[in-house]
C-alpha cells in the first residue's frame, strides 16, 4: 500500500503537512532524521506512518506515561496495533505486551526511557527486529535544555548495542540551535536529514497582561469562556491549591495537578481533565508534557514560567487540534522574584555554569513580559526563526499604543548609575539604584550611603514600576548592561554617552489611554476565517460533540480520541450526506469510518430535518 493510501486510511488526511513527507521519505530509505515542528503539526506522523510500512518493531522513546497512554489509544482506534511499556503496568499486564510483541501482534511499542536497560527489555530488543528508533521529546537528551531527563542518554547506547543498527528518528517542538545540536550528538544520529518546519503556531494569540489582582481576573475569564477547556499554570504547588480551592468555591469545574499530591489522586485529576469531567485544570509545570488532549482552548499562566522553552511548550498545549486558542500570560514583578528562588533552590543541585544559563534565559523570559513590540517576533526570534515585524494576533500587535519622549528620565537613571560607578568599585544591582532614584528611607540605602549622592530622590515621584520599565528599555538600547554573576550589577552600557553628552533622544512605547486601550481588548484574538471554507453552523457541531461524549463514555477513551474538535467543526461544515462524503472530512480514515460513520450521519441527518426540512436522501448503502 502507498503512503498516501496509508495516510488517508488510518489518519484520516488525504494530503502530507508541510515537512511531513520528507521526514517519512527520509525514515523508508534508511536515512536518520531530525523533525523540529511545532506542537500540533503532526510529529507523531512522521514515525507511525513508516512503522506501518517498515518490516519489523518500530520503538517509540516517550518521555511521560500519560502521552504513551493516549497515542497508544488514538492508534487502537485509528486500527493500529500499539502497546506501551511503562511503571504503571503490573507484571502480568508486562508479559501480555511481550507476548503481543513476540507474535508480530504490535507494530508500535512506546517505551519509557528508564525502562530501556531493564533485563527483560533488553532481552526483548535481542529477539526481534528493531526497524525503526523514534525518539519523542529529543530535546530532553541535552542538559541545555529545560526538560533534561539523564535517562534520555541511555538511548544512544541500546541503539548501539541492537544485534543491527535501526533507523533513528528524533523530533521535538521546541530547541534552540545548541540543543538540536545536542539531539544530534548525544543520540549518535548518522548523516541525518534535518527538517525544521517553524516554530511558530498561527492559531495561537499571545498575550501579556498586568492585573492588579490575578484572582478577580482570572475569575473573570473563565466566567467569559463557559464552555471551553483549558489549563492554569501556577509556579508553585501552594499557589495551585489556593487558585484551585478558590475556583472551586466560585463553582467553576476544576481539578489541580501538582508533584505533591498522591499518585492515585494526580492520576484522578489528569482522567477528570481529559475525560472532561471538568474544563480547568490547575497543576504546576509537573502537568503537561505530552497530554494529547487536543480541545485544549486556553493555556493562562498564573505566574511567569523560568523561561521561554518552558513557557512556549506549556503555552503550546492550547489549540492543538488547529483551531484558534489563547495563551494568556498574568506577570507581576514578584513573579521574577519566584522564579530566581526556584533556580538558585533547584533540586537539580546546578553547577554555576548551568545556573548562569538558567538565569540568562530568566531574563528573557522577562523581557517577553516586558515588552511593547510582537510577542510572536519576541518567541521566534529567541528560536533563532525570521518572522514579520507584526504578527496581528498578539496583544501587542492588537493594542494601541503611542510614543512619548523619555530623555529626561533617561538621563536621570544613566546620571544615577554613573555617579554609583564612580564612588562604588563594586557597583549595585537594580532594586538598589531604582531605591535610590526614588528617594526610599530604606536602612540599606542609607548604610551604603546612597542618600548622599546628588541623585537621590530625583524620582520620587515617578512611580516604582514605571521606572523599572524605564531601565528595561535602557538596557533593551544598550544605553546600560548587567555585569556579573549570578547576581548581576547595573553599569553603563556604550550607548549611554549619546543620550548624557549628544543629544540622543529616548522615547517609549506605552500602551494607549483606557478608552482606547478598551476598544482595542475588544477585537478578536482568532484567525480570521478562511472565505473559501464553507461556515460552521454551531448548534449541528453542539449535536455532533454531545455524540461524541456520549460515544467517548461508551468506550472509555477522551473524546478527542474519536474525533478531534478540528473534525467535528469541518463536519459540521460539509455536513456530509453519504459514506463517502464522511471520508472527505479531514481526520476521518477507514476505521474510523467503519466504526462511527453511520451514528454521525445520522446525527447529521436527524438535525437537518429538525432545522432545515430535510435536503433529499442520504444514501446510506455506500461502501467502504
Amino acid at each position: 500500500m502507498s503512503k498516501l493510501t496509508l495516510l488517508k486510511q488510518y489518519f484520516g488526511h488525504g494530503s502530507f503537512r508541510p515537512g511531513q513527507e520528507s521526514l517519512v521519505d527520509a525514515l523508508l530509505s534508511g536515512r536518520d532524521v531530525m523533525g523540529v515542528m511545532p506542537t500540533g503539526a503532526g510529529k507523531s506522523v512522521c514515525y507511525q506512518l513508516p512503522a506501518l510500512m517498515l518490516p519489523g518493531l518500530t520503538l517509540v522513546i516517550s518521555p511521560l506515561i500519560s502521552l504513551m497512554k493516549d497515542q497508544v489509544a488514538g492508534l487502537i482506534q485509528a486500527g493500529i496495533p500499539a502497546a506501551y511499556i511503562n511503571s504503571t503496568l503490573d507484571l502480568e499486564s508486562y508479559r501480555d505486551v511481550f507476548r503481543q510483541v513476540r507474535r508480530g501482534e504490535c507494530r508500535l511499542l512506546y517505551v519509557a526511557p528508564e525502562r530501556l536497560q531493564t533485563e527483560g527489555f533488553l532481552h526483548l530488543t535481542e529477539e526481534l527486529p528493531v526497524s525503526m528508533v523514534a525518539v519523542d521529546e529529543a530535546h530532553c537528551v541535552s542538559q541545555w535544555g529545560q526538560d533534561f531527563r539523564p535517562s534520555y542518554l541511555q538511548i544512544a547506547e541500546l541503539i548501539r548495542n541492537l544485534p543491527q543498527r535501526p533507523v533513528v528518528g528524533a523530533f521535538t517542538a521546541t530547541a534552540t540551535q545548541q540543543v538540536r545540536e545536542d539531539i544530534e550528538t548525544l543520540l549518535e544520529l548518522q548523516n541525518p536529514m534535518r527538517v525544521t518546519t517553524g516554530f511558530d503556531r498561527p492559531n495561537l494569540s499571545f498575550e501579556v497582561a498586568r492585573p492588579a489582582k490575578k484572582s478577580p481576573w482570572l475569575f473573570d475569564f473563565l466566567s467569559g469562556n463557559p464552555n471551553q477547556s483549558g489549563i492554569v499554570y501556577c509556579s508553585t504547588r501552594k499557589t495551585v491549591d489556593a487558585v484551585w480551592m478558590e475556583l472551586q468555591e466560585q463553582g467553576i469545574s476544576a481539578a489541580r495537578y501538582h508533584a505533591g499530591m498522591a499518585d492515585q489522586e494526580r492520576k484522578e485529576s489528569q482522567e477528570d481533565f481529559v475525560y472532561d469531567r471538568v474544563r480547568v485544570m490547575v497543576a504546576t509545570n509537573a502537568f503537561g508534557m505530552g497530554i494529547d488532549k487536543s480541545n485544549v482552548s486556553f493555556v493562562v499562566h498564573y505566574n511567569m514560567p523560568k523561561d521561554l522553552e518552558s513557557y512556549y511548550q506549556e503555552a503550546g498545549r492550547a489549540g492543538r487540534d488547529g483551531e484558534p486558542a489563547r495563551c494568556v500570560l498574568l506577570f507581576a514583578p514578584s513573579d521574577i522574584r519566584t522564579a530566581q528562588f526556584l533556580i538558585s533552590n533547584s533540586q537539580e543541585d546546578l553547577d554555576p555554569e548551568r545556573e548562569r544559563l538558567s538565569l540568562s534565559r530568566l531574563n528573557r523570559m522577562v523581557r517577553y513580559c516586558k515588552t511593547t513590540d510582537c510577542l510572536r517576533g519576541e518567541i521566534l526570534d529567541y528560536f533563532g526563526e525570521p518572522h514579520p515585524e507584526r504578527c496581528g494576533n498578539c496583544s501587542c500587535c492588537r493594542e494601541e499604543f503611542t510614543q512619548r519622549d523619555i530623555t529626561l528620565e533617561a538621563q536621570k537613571i544613566l546620571s544615577a548609575v554613573a555617579r554609583v560607578e564612580r564612588k562604588y568599585r563594586y557597583s549595585f544591582g537594580i532594586t538598589l539604584v531604582i531605591q535610590h532614584l526614588r528617594g526610599s528611607q530604606n536602612q540599606r540605602i542609607s548604610q551604603l550611603g546612597l542618600d548622599t549622592l546628588p541623585t537621590y530622590g530625583i524620582m520620587r515621584d515617578t512611580d516604582q514600576r514605571q521606572v523599572q520599565d524605564y531601565i528595561d528599555l535602557l538596557l533593551k538600547k544598550d544605553c546600560l548592561r548587567f555585569e556579573g554573576d549570578p547576581y548581576p550589577v547595573l553599569r553603563l552600557g556604550p550607548q549611554a554617552k549619546g543620550v548624557l553628552f549628544q543629544g540622543q533622544r529616548v522615547s517609549i512605547r506605552e500602551r494607549a489611554s483606557a478608552p482606547a486601550k478598551k476598544t482595542a481588548d475588544k477585537k478578536t484574538a482568532a484567525r480570521k476565517p478562511d472565505p473559501l471554507a464553507p461556515p460552521v453552523d454551531q448548534d449541528l457541531l453542539g449535536v455532533l460533540k454531545a455524540l461524541r461524549l456520549r460515544l467517548a463514555k461508551e468506550e472509555d477513551v477522551p473524546a478527542y480520541v474519536v474525533f478531534s474538535n478540528a473534525s467535528l467543526s469541518d463536519m459540521a461544515a460539509r455536513q456530509p450526506r453519504t459514506m463517502l462524503e464522511f471520508l472527505e472530512v479531514s481526520g476521518v480514515g477507514q476505521v474510523k469510518a467503519q466504526r462511527y460513520g453511520q451514528l454521525f450521519l445520522d446525527a447529521v441527518r436527524t438535525w437537518l430535518d429538525e432545522n432545515q426540512g430535510g435536503l433529499g436522501d442520504f444514501g446510506d448503502s455506500d461502501e467502504l
